[in-house]
């Protein structure tokens, strides 16, 4: 008895790699949009995703060292404000701008990863 395989099956998992993917890239360029929009705190939801997109998706994999490097970058300050004796009311505000800066091209490099792995895999 043979099985038959269902052609939207490999469309569906397609589908799912590419909302994935589309999902990575908005995460990562609204950091360092939030980053430089003074919302630096809520920039660690975008970072979480784009963690934990490419831990979940295979397809992703060549993409964990960068997402885990810029979640390191990310953190740094945020741990600074957290455990600093002199605590500004926001992270945004406490935020030194070299470190600001090492988020934003952090984030671009990340995506500039990203987007030069999907055109070398479709050629």
């Amino acid at each position: 008895m043979s099985t038959v395989t269902s052609p939207t099956a490999h469309t569906l998992n397609d589908d799912q790699a590419h909302r994935a993917s589309r999902r990575l890239v908005i995460a990562a360029v609204s950091i360092p949009v939030m980053v430089i929009g003074q919302f630096a705190m809520l920039a660690v939801i975008p970072v979480t995703i784009v963690v934990r997109t490419t831990w979940r998706h295979p397809h992703l994999r060549p993409l964990r060292a960068w997402a885990v490097g810029l979640a390191a970058v990310y953190a740094t300050p945020l741990a600074l404000w957290a455990i600093g004796p002199d605590r500004a009311p926001s992270l945004s505000q406490d935020m030194a701008a070299p470190l600001a800066t090492l988020i934003v091209a952090g984030s671009s490099a990340f995506v500039a990863r990203h987007l030069a792995s999907g055109r070398a895999s479709r050629s």
